[in-house]
């Protein structure tokens, strides 16, 4: 006989495990993998690797996530795109989760809207004390490969976003990878400049989507006549440690110099 009680007991043990589920699924070490071309022309003769993740906040990277990307690629940089941190994160762990990143390759990074809670000045000082290399509203050349340019913006939260100073030396360069930890610059970049690739996270794809519905858009990568836009579901979550349609994601984007060829594969 069905009972009131072994409904609520039901009901219960349901809730329990679909937020067991998205915990879980929160904790997922995915890395998502895009190959994009370019015309030939700039005199290097290899493939540009390059590592992304944003919205890092409270999660920690660890040696599993290192060997997974580095098992499939050689990166040649590793791009950080903003909320690496955020208020209450210990400062061992954000220099912790840099170090490792740091290993993969040259390290570049943006500021996100949580990142300055835990402290500029600290924030600054780790960045550095790795090697990294903080793009602040402006561009600089890609180790090893000098035809490529690497920009990033401020984040908007900061007031301090100046898209002039991000693009005032881009023309030096044949391509150009733009990164902004909010989506909603890469309208106004691409009122001055069309960047290669444009490189954003923020949104965390909606976090807990039900079905199609979520209260963001899902991350996407969009590629239209050689160039690239990427909107990342984030690595980590905010406020609460769960995940639902949106899964967390890294990327490893692969520039080819040559024939038109585009793929994308989920691992």
């Amino acid at each position: 006989m069905i009972t009131v009680n072994k409904i609520i007991g039901s009901s219960v043990s349901l809730m329990i495990g679909f937020l067991i589920y998205m915990f879980m699924s929160a904790r997922r070490r995915n890395v998502v993998y895009h190959n994009m071309d370019v015309p030939p022309g700039c005199r290097v003769d290899k493939k540009l690797s390059v590592f992304f993740i944003s919205d890092i906040h409270r999660r920690k990277i660890d040696d599993k996530l290192l060997a997974k990307v580095q098992s499939a690629h050689e990166i040649d940089i590793v791009i950080i795109g903003g909320d690496l941190a955020e208020r209450g994160v210990p400062l061992m762990r954000i220099a912790e989760n840099i170090r490792k990143l740091a290993q993969l390759g040259p390290l570049f990074y943006v500021w996100g809207n949580n990142d300055r809670e835990v402290g500029e000045e600290e924030m600054r000082e780790l960045i550095t004390r790795y090697g990294g290399k903080i793009l602040d509203n402006e561009s600089v050349e890609v180790p090893g490969h000098p035809c490529w340019g690497i920009a990033g913006t401020d984040d908007p939260s900061s007031r301090n976003v100046d898209i002039d100073s991000t693009l005032r030396f881009v023309n030096q360069y044949d391509n150009v990878i733009l990164v902004t930890h909010t989506p909603s610059l890469f309208r106004k970049v691409e009122q001055l400049y069309e960047p290669r690739l444009m490189l954003a996270g923020h949104t965390h794809g909606g976090q807990i989507r039900i079905g199609k519905y979520g209260l963001q858009d899902k991350g996407t990568f969009r590629l239209k006549k050689g160039r690239a836009k990427l909107i990342s579901n984030g690595y980590g979550t905010s406020t609460l440690p769960l995940r639902l349609g949106a899964a967390p994601e890294c990327h490893v984007i692969v520039v080819n110099y040559g024939e038109s060829v585009v793929k994308e594969c989920f691992n």
